[in-house]
């Protein structure tokens, strides 16, 4: 077998194997879009009460929902921050959209492994709480 041959080969096996992902990519496109149309700054400024325990949870929670280009979370966590949003909410809420998101989940789990994704997300949920305290620790100290 040649190079070209086998290159064409892997590439049709490639190709099938995407095509059997689309139904699945384009279900996750549709929840995303419907996601970003649904939930706006507004709605996330108002769950935000001041308890550093509930903000952090609560922002948590929210970045793992509000799914997008991690550009985007930080120019929302900017708006939060500037509407009085604790900065563990914000932390935690920026944390998590970048490593968490339930919308891609069953993607994930069909790529990946259902008992990887679990184990990822739990681990990743739990380290986002820690890393938010860290990260606002870290702040308030060098203050």
């Amino acid at each position: 077998m040649t190079f070209w041959e086998g290159f064409r080969k892997q590439l049709k096996k490639s190709a099938m194997g995407m095509l059997s992902l689309m139904p699945m990519v384009l279900a996750v496109v549709g929840l995303v879009g419907i996601f970003r149309a649904l939930v706006t700054k507004e709605m996330l400024a108002s769950l935000f009460h001041g308890n550093v325990i509930t903000d952090t949870l609560i922002g948590t929670a929210a970045g793992m929902i509000a799914v997008g280009q991690a550009m985007i979370s930080y120019i929302l966590g900017g708006e939060l921050l500037s509407e009085g949003v604790s900065l563990y909410a914000v932390a935690a809420f920026v944390l998590a959209w970048v490593s968490l998101g339930v919308v891609q989940l069953p993607l994930e789990a069909e790529v990946l492994g259902i008992r990887f994704t679990i184990l990822r997300n739990t681990l990743a949920f739990l380290f986002t709480i820690l890393v938010a305290a860290a990260t606002v620790g870290t702040l308030q100290w060098l203050r």
